[in-house]
C-alpha cells in the first residue's frame, strides 16, 4: 500500500522509520501493524533519542535486585525485605488537564510498585509551573494539586514530600513527576515475564474505552496552541477501581498464582503485550473481541492503543486461572482471558479469529533505530566574583523568606494524606520523608528534588548537584543513602543546544551516581517539553531512598532544646550565581551554579552519620535553595524557637546569609557533646564551626539584625495561601 506523509505524521512516524518497519518485517505494514510501531517507537516509549546516553548510568550494586527494565526497581534493605521505587512524568496530559493529568499519573506509577508484588507506602511528587502571578500558574497548579491529593488520598497511599517550583521557563508546559515507593518480602519480587509457551493472558481491572489513544504519541510531541484539541489523549482515572485492583494483584502475588504481572501505562495493551512478550522470549496471541468494553464498535486499533486506566496484564501459573478468575470476581473486578503465550516470538493480534497485525514482539519493544542527534554546546561564560549587597538585609531577608519558591508548601501538602497507614514518621515539610519499614527498627528516608536552574547554568555541574543534593537528604536524616530513580525532563532533542543539555545533565548525573555508590534503578526520559518553541529549562529530578538501621535515631530538621549549640559543616564560598537571592533580590540568572565536591560530600555525609549513632546529634538540615538564612529558619519554625547566630565573618553578611555553597548542613547537640563532636570532625578535616545557640523568640544574627520568629513564620507560611485565595 502506499502511504502518504499525513497518514505516517499521524502515526507519529517518519518516512525514513516506515522505511526500517518495512526492512525489519519484510514487506509494508498494515493500519493496524502502522499503529502499534507508531506508539512502541514513539519517543515516550522507546527512548530513542536517550538509550545511548542512559547506558552511561551505574545500574548495578550489591544490593540491587532489580535495576532498569522492568516496572520499577527494587533493592534489598535486609530482614528478607527489598524497597521498590520509581518515578515518572505526567507533563503534557498535565498541561491540558492539569486534574486528571496528575491524577492518572499517580495512578500510574503506583501500579508500577504493586505490579512488582509490593505494597504502595509513600507517594512523592516534584512539580513545576510557570510565575505563580499569572492566572493560568493558578488554574494549573490547583488542578494537579488536587488530582494528586484525590487520587492519593482515595487509594490510601500518604503522600509524604517533594518540591515545587515556579519559573517563566514552565509557563506553557508545567512539570508533574510522581514517585512512589513500596516494600516487599524479597522473594515474592513480581517480573513481567512468563516462561510458559501455552500460558493464557488474562486482562483484569477496568473496561477499555477510548480515552487516552494516542496518549504516548501525544507525549513524545511538543505542545502548542492546538494542544487544548488532544484533550481525548489525556486518561481519565478511577482511584477506588485502583485501590480494588491493588489488593486483588497483591493477594495473588501473596498467595503465589502468577508468573508475571504487566501495568497497561503508555500505549496500553500494545506496550504490555510487546514488553511482556518480548522479555520472555517468547510471543502473544491476542483475541481483541474477548477484551472487556465500555463503549460499542471500537476497532482493533483502538482497542489496542487505548490507555484506560486501571488494568493489568496477568500471565496465571499453570491450572491457576479459575482461582484468579474468582478473587478478581470477589474483588468485583472486570477479568478475562483474552489470549495466550505462544513460542514462536510474534505479537499476533486476532479478531473473530481473522488475524489482523502479526510483528516479531522484538521489532516493536526492541529493536527501535536510535537517533543520532547533533550536539552544540553554548558560548562559555566567565564566573563572577563579585556580588550587590542588599541595601537592607533585614528586607531581603524577609524577602526571601516569603519568596515563591522558598515559602511554605502548606498550601500543598495540606490537600494531601501523608499519615494514612501510621508508619510517617516524617513527612512534608520537614525535609526529607521518613517512613517506618513494618515489623521493623529500620526506616526509609525519601526525597524527590532538583534545581533547574543550576542546570539552565550549566547543565553537567546541576546534574552532580542534583545527586549530590539527594544523598544529603538521605544524611540529614541520619540515612545512608542507597540507590536512585530518575525523571530527565528538558525541550526538544532535535535541537542540539538541548541535546547538549540533556548529555552533560547525564554526565554529571552519572558520575556523581558513581560518586555515593548509588545505582540508578528506575526512572523516566520526559522529552518535547516545549510550548511554541520555547523550552523549558533542564530538568532532571532525582528520587533518593535511604536507610537508616533504627528508626528512633532519626534526626529532624529542627531546633529542639533552649541551650543546644548549632554547627555549621562544611565551607561556605563565594557562591550566589543562580542562586534564589540573586533571583528574588536583583532579578538575575546567570553564570555557574555553586562547585561541588563529590568526595567531600560523601565523606561529610558519612561522618554525619557517625555522629549521629555515637549519639552527638540532636537534629540536622542541609543546606541548599536560600542557604544559611533559609536553613536556620525552616528549624526554628519547626521548634517554635529562636537562636542566636553568630556568622564566621570570612565574607560579608550577605554571602554568608544567602551563598548556596554545596556540601553543608547545620547540625545541634548538647553542650556536653561539643568537644567529642568538633574532634570528630577535625579528624576527618571538615569543616566543623560552632555558630549559635538555641532559645528565645527570635532569631538573631548578632551584629546585622535580628527577627520575631512569628513574624518570620507568618511571612513564610503566607506566600501560596495569599496566591491561591
Amino acid at each position: 500500500m502506499k502511504i502518504d506523509e499525513k497518514v505516517l505524521s499521524q502515526a507519529g512516524l517518519t518516512t525514513e522509520e516506515f522505511k526500517e518497519i518495512c526492512a525489519l518485517i519484510g514487506r509494508e505494514p498494515n493500519m493496524l501493524e502502522l499503529a502499534l510501531f507508531g506508539v512502541m517507537w514513539s519517543e515516550h516509549c522507546s527512548y530513542k533519542s536517550s538509550r545511548a546516553l542512559l547506558k552511561n548510568f551505574p545500574v548495578e550494586g550489591p544490593g540491587v535486585l532489580q535495576g532498569p527494565g522492568e516496572n520499577a526497581g527494587a533493592v534489598d534493605i535486609g530482614d528478607g525485605k527489598a524497597v521498590v521505587f520509581k518515578v515518572e512524568s505526567h507533563n503534557h496530559p498535565s498541561a491540558i488537564e492539569p486534574y486528571q493529568g496528575a491524577a492518572t499519573g499517580v495512578g500510574g506509577i503506583v501500579r508500577d510498585i504493586f505490579t512488582m508484588g509490593a505494597r504502595p507506602v509513600a507517594l512523592l511528587n516534584s512539580l513545576r509551573f510557570g510565575p505563580l502571578e499569572e492566572k493560568r500558574t493558578r488554574y494549573l497548579l490547583q488542578g494537579v494539586v488536587k488530582g494528586i491529593g484525590d487520587y492519593g488520598n482515595c487509594i490510601g497511599v500518604p503522600t509524604v514530600g517533594g518540591e515545587t517550583f515556579f519559573h517563566p521557563s514552565y509557563r506553557g508546559n508545567p512539570i508533574v513527576n510522581a514517585m512512589c515507593v513500596g516494600i516487599i518480602e524479597k522473594e515474592k519480587l513480581t517480573r513481567a515475564s512468563s516462561k510458559n509457551p501455552n500460558a493464557p493472558v488474562m486482562l483484569v481491572g477496568s473496561r477499555t474505552g477510548r480515552d487516552g489513544i494516542g496518549g504516548a504519541s501525544f507525549a513524545s510531541d511538543q505542545l502548542s496552541g492546538d494542544s487544548e484539541e488532544d484533550r481525548p489523549a489525556v486518561q481519565v482515572g478511577d482511584p477506588f477501581m485502583e485501590k480494588l485492583l491493588l489488593e486483588a494483584c497483591l493477594e495473588l502475588i501473596d498467595k503465589e498464582l502468577v508468573e508475571g504481572v504487566q501495568d497497561l501505562g503508555a500505549a496500553g495493551l500494545t506496550s504490555s503485550s510487546a514488553e511482556v512478550s518480548f522479555r520472555s522470549g517468547l510471543g502473544m496471541e491476542i483475541n481483541v473481541e474477548k477484551v472487556p468494553r465500555r463503549e460499542k464498535g471500537m476497532s482493533p486499533v483502538e482497542v489496542m492503543l487505548s490507555e484506560s486506566q486501571e488494568r493489568m496484564l496477568i500471565i496465571p501459573k499453570e491450572n491457576k486461572t479459575e482461582e484468579i478468575k474468582e478473587i478478581f470476581s470477589r474483588w468485583g473486578l472486570d477479568v478475562a482471558v483474552i489470549g495466550r503465550m505462544v513460542s514462536e516470538p510474534d505479537l499476533v493480534i486476532k479478531e473473530n479469529g481473522e488475524t489482523m497485525a502479526k510483528i516479531n514482539a522484538s521489532f516493536l519493544a526492541d529493536l527501535v533505530p536510535s537517533r543520532n542527534l547533533r550536539v552544540e554546546a553554548p558560548p562559555q561564560k566567565k564566573r563572577r566574583k563579585e556580588f550587590k549587597a542588599p541595601e537592607d538585609l533585614k528586607k531581603a531577608f524577609f524577602k526571601l523568606l516569603e519568596s515563591p519558591n522558598l515559602a511554605s508548601r502548606e498550601w500543598i501538602f495540606e490537600q494531601f494524606d501523608y499519615m494514612v497507614g501510621t508508619d510517617t514518621v516524617a513527612g512534608p515539610g520537614e525535609g526529607s520523608a521518613l517512613i517506618r519499614v513494618p515489623g521493623s527498627k529500620k526506616g526509609l528516608s525519601i526525597s524527590l528534588d532538583g534545581n533547574s536552574r543550576y542546570c539552565s547554568l550549566d547543565p553537567i555541574t546541576g546534574g552532580r548537584i542534583a545527586v549530590a543534593e539527594g544523598a544529603r537528604n538521605s544524611y540529614a536524616r541520619g540515612a545512608r543513602p542507597l540507590a536512585v530513580t530518575d525523571c530527565l525532563n528538558f525541550g526538544n532533542p532535535e535541537k542540539p543546544i538541548i541535546y547538549w543539555q540533556f548529555e552533560q545533565a547525564i554526565l554529571g548525573l552519572a558520575e556523581a551516581c558513581r560518586a555515593f555508590d548509588m545505582p540508578v534503578v528506575s526512572g523516566n526520559v520526559s522529552l518535547y517539553n516545549e510550548t511554541e518553541g520555547s523550552s523549558i529549562n533542564p530538568t532532571p529530578v532525582i528520587g533518593v531512598v535511604g536507610l537508616i538501621d533504627d528508626i528512633n535515631q532519626f534526626l529532624p530538621a529542627v531546633l529542639k532544646e533552649e541551650g543546644d549549640l548549632i554547627f555549621l559543616l562544611g565551607k561556605t564560598r563565594e557562591e550566589l550565581e543562580g542562586s534564589e537571592y540573586e533571583e528574588v533580590i536583583w532579578n538575575r540568572e546567570e553564570g555557574y551554579p555553586p562547585e561541588v565536591d563529590l568526595a567531600r560530600e560523601r565523606k561529610t555525609g558519612e561522618t554525619l552519620i557517625k555522629a549521629n549513632k555515637l549519639g552527638l546529634l540532636k537534629s540536622a538540615q542541609d543546606l541548599a535553595e536560600g542557604g544559611l538564612a533559609q536553613a536556620i529558619s525552616e528549624m526554628s519554625f519547626a521548634g517554635k524557637v529562636g537562636a542566636e547566630i553568630n556568622l564566621p565573618g570570612e565574607f560579608p553578611a550577605f554571602i554568608e546569609l544567602f551563598s548556596e555553597s554545596q556540601g553543608r548542613y547545620l547540625v545541634t547537640c548538647s553542650p556536653e557533646k561539643r568537644i567529642e563532636l568538633e574532634k570528630l570532625f577535625n579528624a576527618e578535616d571538615i569543616e566543623c564551626c560552632l555558630i549559635g545557640t538555641v532559645g528565645g523568640s527570635s532569631v538573631n544574627f548578632k551584629g546585622h539584625f535580628e527577627a520575631n520568629v512569628k513574624e518570620m513564620e507568618t511571612a513564610w507560611r503566607g506566600c501560596l495561601s495569599r496566591w491561591m485565595e
